[in-house]
Parts: structure tokens; C-alpha cells; sequence
């Protein structure tokens, strides 16, 4: 068996003390400047005691030796006998060596801290903050919205773990989001899938905990995966909420129970064919769905109101001067949308309202007048049968005519015309729609002239599939540029509905003039930014996307007014409120395809002038 001698174990000593980084190298400097100082200033008493005695003895030179250590220059008026000058130059010498070291440790030791700081992977110290999870394209948007939504907080915070550069993620929120306002973005480089990472954001301090997908192949298992991470943390005191959304349905349920009580997973897939289905059936749809998303635009509040309690929600229709309520959230959690004109409103309740500020939202000291005798007398005229083109094909289109054979009176067909086989085997049995194919490529001109596109009152253009979201985007302006061309020689007989992958592109698309351009990742995360702030937003927008409830729609203003005659927003909401609908705003033909807003006016004042032609739109709340 070996044998350590004393020098292996000292040697062995010293190489750990030396490891431990700045902090040892500094405090063997400090000792052996010491240790030089103290030898210097025995050897001066001992072979020099004169001179030792004119620099006040042994402290005094302790102190001489001291102030030559840290200063070459001191020695330059320096008086004595040799042995007492050559003691103090070795002083000096050996005090520039030792400061020239030490300046070199502290330089690379705050080179090697700035460094780890720039890794991010210390731990924030935040209260009331909002975690993001994972990175993608939908995190520059989730944080403009939760700027926007803090505006009138003194201070708010946004808190991103991914495993990325955190300089570079830094750096891209700076360039992509022009105004933070009082929001501060800190990132952390880590894992969301280890529970020890999970702590460099202090997610047991903050307001709410938002997971993101990933821009990578089965992102939904990233997804559950981040949430079973979630769950296996130990949680002491109030837990925050979770937000998450998952693309393929299938995954909804395992996403679900991975996130337990406190998370809220929306199903993402099922919300974009929502939107295509109704948008397909109402132009603006889009428009209005992304006002009520988008923060700079009209939300969704909720608030007690005592004043109100014991009247009815038809009588609280017309009770606010600024916001119009939609419905209710009764003292046992349950939201109800639209409910019944007589429905009573408890002293628990809150009346969901939609306003542009919660600041801004406030009673009525009397009712807005209602003009009588402009409000429309006529049956609103009954649906027909319809014909849809549906161009492209992709994971989505079957769902998409399964809701659709839903909606449309029996009698309407629909045509795919895509660069796929026949899919027509594989959709059951529809009962309202007839379902015809034609192969063909979208963005050829020639085959849309030969399908007789004039014939269909309503084409909806998918992304391909079989491109990536860039080259399927670029296909789908190319065939809207086409339709609208065609569109203007037919006479404006169609509406168009097209799925966008990529925001930035919806600006180009703007110039083809389509109807209604529905992005499904933009809405996603205008989604889940609103559920990170109101959790209770959840069951709301489940109502209003659930085809049993009561969805939004864009009916004919001459349902409502009549056309042409002066009245103002009060005598719409009467005029709704009659048939048991609750009206929003409105839409005006002449600015259909006018961005940003497409003619869509939510929230008007309610006393305030307004004539609506046979073409405007009333936007209400309304059961069918």
C-alpha cells in the first residue's frame, strides 16, 4: 500500500484551496503579502535597528512596508543605511508581483463572473411575476401582450426559461417587441423538463406559469412532458396557474391530467377549425376573434357589481355608460354567456363585461335612449343551402368538414380540390353536406377557371401540409392573389377564409383583400396570454367556441335597424336583446377590407349617432 509523506498531503492541500477559484486565489495573495511585509520589517529591526528606530521600530516599518508593497513610487525619498534601502526595495519588487497578480485574479475573476452571468443560470428573485416555459416564434407576441396588459402596474415581470443562449434570447425580444412599457423580460438558460432548472424562475412566487410548444417535431409530448415536470415539484403554499395548448387533440386528455387541477390546456387544433368553420360562415370573424384576444383592443372582464344585484341581465344590458355586459359568473364558479334577458343577477355575481380598459368600464346614470321607431319589424330571413370550395388539404380538413356538415342546412355541398388523393373514404357519412373532389393545384390559374369558381358562395384555402409553414404560405397568397383577380371579373360573388401559419405574412396578404385570414399560432398565444392573467377567461371562451352555446356572430344590420334610419347603439342592443341576443358592435360594408380594424367596431358608444345600411353587420352573441 502507497504512503503519503507530509509534502503529498500539503501539496495535496494547497492544489484544493487553489481550485476553489477567485476567493483563494485572493486570499493567498493577501498572505503572502503579509508574510513579505513582516519579514521585511523584522529584518530592518534586526539589521538595520538605527534606521528601524528613526521609522518608528517595528510597527513603523511595518506600515513603510505596507505602503511600499502597494506603491513602487513611495520609495523614491527613501533615506538609510544599505541593508535598510535594500529591505525596502525588496519590499517594493515584491509588492509589484504581488499586486500584478492580484489585479490579473480579481480581472479574470469578474470576466468569469460576468460570464456566468451571462449564462443565466442564477435565480431570479421576483414576486407576482409570469414564468414562459420553452421558446418559439409565439413568445414575442405572449410578451407584447403581457406588456400591454401591465400598463397600469408599477411593475411587472416576465420570467423565460429555455434551453437557449439567454444574450440571444435577450437580444431577439429587444429587436421583435417595440415597447415594453414597465415590463421587465429576465431569461434563464435551463431545461423546462428538470424540476431543478424550474427553480432559476421561482415559479412558486409567480402570478402564473405559461408552457409554450416548441418549434420541433411531436412538440405536444414537450408539452406534457413540461407539466409532469410541473407536477413533480414540491409546492408549498399557493400554487399558480398553468396555460398550455396542445395541436393534436388526441393529446388534449394525457396534456390534461399531466397538468393536474391547476392547469388549464387548450386544444389548439380544435380552436383554429372553430375559427375556420365560423369565419367560412361570417366575414370578420377573424377580426372581431382578435380584438377580443388582443389587449390593445376590447377584452373580457369580470366584476361585482352591488348596484345591479337583483335586477335582471336584459335590464343590465343598458345599465352601463362605458362597456357592454355578456354575461355571468355566478358565486359557484359557473359562467353562463349570454344568458336568458330574465335571468337575476345575484349579490355574488359578476358580470362579465366587455370594455377596453377595466378602468373604463362604469354605470350609466341613466339608460341611452331608444329610438323605437327604427328598430327592424321584418323575420330575419332563413338560411339556404350553400356552396363551399375547400382548396388544399391538410391534417385539419377533415375535421373541418365534419363541423361544417354541421352548421349548414341540409342541401349544401362542398368541393375539395387539392394535390392529394381522394379523401373522401376516410370523412363518413355527412348529413347536410354533399362532398365532391377534383385534383388539382391551388395555385394554378388555369384549374381554379376550369372549377367554375363564380359558382361558390364561400371558398376556404388551407395551408398544404406538405410544405413547411413558409412555402405553405407562400401557396396560399399565390391562390388568393388568383381568387381575387378572378373575383373582380365574376362581380364579388364569394367570400374567402384562408389559414395563415405566419403573422409577418398576414401584411403581404393584406393586399389580396381576403375576407378573413385566420392565424392559428397568433391566436393561440393571444389565448393563453389572456388565460395567464384571468384563469376564469377559460370557461368564457369555452362557451363561446362550443357549438351547443352561444357563439358570435355577424348577422345582416337590417335584422336589427332599419336600413338607413338614425338611431344609435342603445337601440341595437335593444333590438338584439328582443331576440334573446346580445349585441357587440357592428361592421361596416365600405371598410370591409381596410386594416387593421376590416370595418369591425366593438364597444360603440351607446348614445352616440349611428345608421347602419342592409350590407353593415351587427355583431351579437347568439345561440344560432
Amino acid at each position: 500500500m502507497a504512503r503519503f509523506g507530509r509534502r503529498d498531503r500539503l501539496r495535496y492541500w494547497f492544489d484544493n484551496t487553489m481550485s476553489r477559484g477567485t476567493p483563494a486565489l485572493i486570499g493567498w495573495l493577501g498572505l503572502a503579502s503579509g508574510v513579505l511585509i513582516v519579514v521585511v520589517a523584522s529584518l530592518a529591526v534586526l539589521l538595520a535597528p538605527g534606521d528601524a528606530d528613526r521609522n518608528g521600530h517595528w510597527a513603523g516599518v511595518v506600515w513603510r512596508s505596507l505602503l511600499r508593497t502597494l506603491d513602487p513610487g513611495t520609495m523614491g525619498g527613501d533615506e538609510g543605511s544599505g541593508p535598510f534601502l535594500a529591505l525596502m526595495l525588496a519590499a517594493t519588487v515584491g509588492g509589484i508581483f504581488i499586486v500584478s497578480s492580484l489585479i490579473g485574479v480579481l480581472t479574470t475573476g469578474l470576466e468569469g463572473k460576468i460570464a456566468e452571468l451571462r449564462k443565466g443560470r442564477s435565480r431570479i428573485v421576483e414576486r407576482d411575476h409570469t414564468v414562459v416555459l420553452g421558446w418559439s416564434d409565439q413568445v414575442f407576441t405572449v410578451i407584447a401582450e403581457l406588456a400591454e396588459a401591465n400598463q397600469g402596474r408599477r411593475r411587472s415581470c416576465v420570467a423565460i426559461l429555455a434551453d437557449r443562449d439567454k444574450v440571444d434570447m435577450e437580444e431577439a425580444v429587444r429587436a421583435r417587441v417595440a415597447d415594453l412599457g414597465r415590463t421587465r423580460v429576465v431569461c434563464r438558460r435551463g431545461n423546462p423538463l428538470k424540476v431543478a432548472d424550474l427553480e432559476l424562475v421561482s415559479p412558486g412566487t409567480a402570478r402564473s406559469v405559461m408552457v409554450l410548444s416548441p418549434p420541433v417535431q411531436d412538440a405536444d409530448n414537450h408539452v406534457i412532458k413540461v407539466l409532469m415536470s410541473l407536477g413533480a415539484r414540491r409546492w408549498s403554499g399557493r400554487r399558480p396557474h398553468v396555460v398550455a395548448a396542445v395541436h393534436d387533440s388526441a393529446n388534449l386528455r394525457a396534456a390534461r391530467l399531466a397538468g393536474g387541477e391547476s392547469a388549464h390546456v387548450i386544444d389548439a387544433d380544435d380552436i383554429a377549425i372553430q375559427l375556420i368553420v365560423q369565419s367560412h360562415r361570417q366575414s370578420g370573424l377573424s377580426t372581431v376573434c382578435t380584438d377580443l384576444l388582443n389587449y390593445e383592443g376590447h377584452e373580457f372582464y369580470m366584476r361585482p357589481e352591488p348596484a345591479l344585484a337583483g335586477t335582471t341581465y336584459g335590464e343590465a344590458l343598458s345599465a352601463y355608460e362605458l362597456g357592454i355586459p355578456v354575461g355571468l359568473r355566478g358565486a359557484d364558479g359557473k359562467v353562463s354567456v349570454n344568458p336568458p334577458g330574465g335571468t337575476v343577477i345575484g349579490a355574488d355575481d359578476e358580470i362579465i363585461l366587455l370594455a377596453e380598459d377595466d378602468l373604463l368600464i362604469r354605470l350609466a346614470k341613466e339608460p341611452a335612449p331608444v329610438v323605437e321607431e327604427a328598430i327592424a319589424t321584418a323575420e330575419p330571413v332563413r338560411p339556404e343551402p350553400e356552396r363551399t370550395l375547400l382548396l388544399g388539404w391538410n391534417q385539419r380538413a377533415p375535421k373541418i368538414i365534419e363541423l361544417l356538415d354541421a352548421f349548414v342546412e341540409r342541401g349544401s355541398s362542398l368541393t375539395v380540390a387539392a394535390l392529394c388523393d381522394d379523401p373522401r373514404g376516410g370523412l363518413g357519412r355527412p348529413r347536410n353536406l354533399t362532398v365532391g373532389f377534383e385534383r388539382c393545384d391551388p395555385t394554378d390559374r388555369t384549374r381554379l377557371e376550369r372549377l367554375d369558381v363564380g359558382s361558390y358562395q364561400h371558398i376556404i384555402v388551407l395551408g398544404d401540409s406538405g410544405y413547411d409553414p413558409q412555402h405553405a404560405d407562400a401557396r396560399t397568397l399565390v391562390t388568393l392573389l388568383h381568387l381575387r383577380d378572378l373575383e373582380e371579373s365574376l362581380g364579388d360573388p364569394y367570400s374567402i377564409v384562408s389559414e395563415i401559419n405566419d403573422d409577418a405574412n398576414r401584411e403581404v396578404a393584406q393586399v389580396t383583400k381576403a375576407d378573413d385570414f385566420v392565424v392559428s399560432d397568433k391566436l393561440i398565444s393571444l389565448m393563453l396570454t389572456q388565460l395567464s392573467e384571468n384563469r376564469h377567461l377559460y370557461d368564457v371562451f369555452a362557451d363561446l367556441l362550443d357549438p351547443e352555446g352561444s357563439e358570435i356572430y355577424l348577422k345582416p344590420a337590417a335584422d336589427y335597424l332599419r336600413p338607413g334610419a338614425t338611431a344609435n347603439f342603445a337601440t341595437v342592443i335593444e333590438a338584439a336583446a328582443r331576440r334573446g341576443e346580445t349585441a357587440l358592435g357592428y361592421r361596416v360594408r365600405e371598410r370591409f377590407h381596410e386594416p387593421p380594424d376590416y370595418g369591425v367596431v366593438l364597444n360603440p358608444a351607446k348614445a352616440g349617432p349611428l345608421t347602419l345600411a342592409a350590407d353593415d353587420r351587427v355583431i351579437v352573441l347568439a345561440e344560432d
